[in-house]
Order: structure tokens, then C-alpha cells, then sequence
């Protein structure tokens, strides 16, 4: 990542007023009604800013909304930048830098994913407890800078246990039958073959999707705490049957307005 453009960013946000923030959270396809639990303070487009991609996925707003809640300063990523996309694994992680350059702590990471554990229904939230990485390129490939971060970050508890278990005590005094499991994040676009179902499955995925580990391996290089959370918005296991980006967008938007409550109260009790 070349600090420069980082920076470049960062001081065009902070002349916006948007610093000392305490989360970042990067909403996935079709998850933006997540914001709609919150009080927006300020909303950029991701065109107005120097340098910074734009979201191009079915389902992304592309927009940075800035949120005080709870006495903390909250910076929402609405669009993500995707591997398959083309983009270069520098604009796929650069909100993660930015959450860092803006002071955050921690970092929310959502999605939408394909469920291939039998437990799992279309619509479950999923909070990840681990991932499985098949990226075909890890983010800090290259020269390190040991002023950011060490060389071989540990990712080991890569999502927070503490954060973690705050969430999963506010689903159950919520009511909501929460899931947990292991996330698996490859390159897409195409959508899995059954066989690829099944080989996900046997090495231990609970949710596969298209976007994430990246992120986390930034955060935890950078030293932020995470949280991370898949809408299960298509089953990969029984008869398995196509479906469409506005079908999975859907189920999406659909279970991400119960998800945006959770994290409300999650939120308060941080």
C-alpha cells in the first residue's frame, strides 16, 4: 500500500469532518439498510473523493456515511471493492487503512455468502469465528513497512473473541437464532459448481463468498479488532439450484435491517 495515497485520503476526510472515528464497518451486497439504525452525520459519494475507487458490484451504494452513536464515531463503507472486480488488492483493503488513519479500533466486516452447512437456512446470520483464505494473492505481498505492521502478522483469533461474544449475547437477549461458523473467501465472479460446494464443505467452510479475508488480514496487520458477519443468502448443499444477483441482494436487504439492530445494541454495550 503506498502511505501517500492513504494519507492523501485521510487528510481530504478529515477537512470533510470525518476523524477520530472508533469503528469502520464495510457493508456488503444488498446490506446497506444497515445504515437506516443510525443518525448520518455526513455522506460522501465515493466519486468526490481524491483517488479512491468506486464500487461497481450489484447491491453496493458507493457511498462513506459518518455516524456518532453511543459516544462513538462510526464511518460506514456502503460498496466494497472486489478481487474480481480488478481491482488491485491495494483498493480492496483501502477502508481498512483508512479506518486505521482515522483512528479506528475496530473493524465491522459484512457480507453476503453461500451457506454450505446443513444447520444453516437462507437468511441466517452468521457470525465468522474463522476464516479459510483462497485468494489467489495476500494483500501484503511485497516490501513491509515494519512502522505499520510486522511482516508476518499472527492470524490467529483474526475475529475478535470478546467482540464476538458481546454479539452473540445481544442476538440471544434479541431473540435471534444467531449462527456461527468458518468463512471461505475466493476470487469469483462465477458462482460455485457443486463440486466446488462440496470440496468447501469437506475443508471445513460453513459460508463461502467473494470478498472479506482480505480485509480481515489487513485489520489484524494493522492491529484492529474484528467483527465479522455473513448474511446467508443462498444454501450451496441439497438440491442445489441457480440463482440470481437480485435474489441473493434480497435476502440480503431483507435479514441486514435484524442485523442493524444487533449492532445497535452491540454498539452500546462496547
Amino acid at each position: 500500500m503506498r502511505l501517500e495515497r492513504v494519507l492523501k485520503i485521510t487528510d481530504f476526510l478529515k477537512g470533510e469532518g470525518i476523524d477520530n472515528i472508533q469503528i469502520g464497518i464495510i457493508l456488503g451486497s444488498g446490506i446497506k439498510e444497515i445504515v437506516e439504525n443510525f443518525n448520518i452525520r455526513k455522506e460522501i459519494s465515493y466519486s468526490e473523493i481524491p483517488d479512491f475507487p468506486i464500487s461497481t458490484a450489484p447491491g453496493h451504494e458507493g457511498k462513506l456515511k459518518f455516524s456518532s452513536f453511543a459516544g462513538k464515531n462510526i464511518l460506514f463503507f456502503c460498496g466494497r471493492f472486489h478481487y474480481y472486480e480488478g481491482y488491485k488488492m491495494d483498493d480492496i483493503v483501502l477502508p481498512v487503512y483508512l479506518t486505521k488513519f482515522l483512528s479506528g479500533e475496530i473493524l465491522v466486516t459484512t457480507n453476503a455468502a453461500g451457506g454450505l452447512n446443513p444447520l444453516f437456512s437462507k437468511g441466517d446470520i452468521m457470525r465468522i469465528v474463522d476464516h479459510i483464505n483462497l485468494f489467489p494473492e495476500n494483500p501484503l505481498r511485497g516490501k513491509n513497512d515494519e512502522k505499520i505492521g510486522e511482516r508476518f502478522p499472527s492470524m490467529i483469533d483474526a475475529y475478535d473473541p470478546y467482540l464476538g461474544e458481546i454479539f452473540d449475547k445481544v442476538a440471544e437477549e434479541e431473540g435471534i437464532s444467531l449462527k456461527k461458523g468458518i468463512y471461505v473467501g475466493w476470487q469469483g465472479p462465477s458462482l460455485e459448481t457443486k463440486a466446488e460446494y462440496k470440496f468447501l464443505r469437506i475443508i471445513g467452510a460453513d459460508a463461502v463468498g467473494m470478498s472479506t479475508t482480505p480485509e480481515v488480514i489487513i485489520a489484524r496487520y494493522l492491529g484492529l479488532k474484528v467483527l465479522g458477519i455473513s448474511i446467508i443468502t443462498n444454501m450451496g448443499i441439497g438440491d442445489i439450484t441457480p440463482h440470481s444477483p437480485e435474489e441473493i441482494i434480497e435476502v440480503a436487504r431483507n435479514s441486514s435491517k435484524i442485523l442493524g439492530k444487533l449492532l445497535l445494541k452491540w454498539i452500546e454495550r462496547l
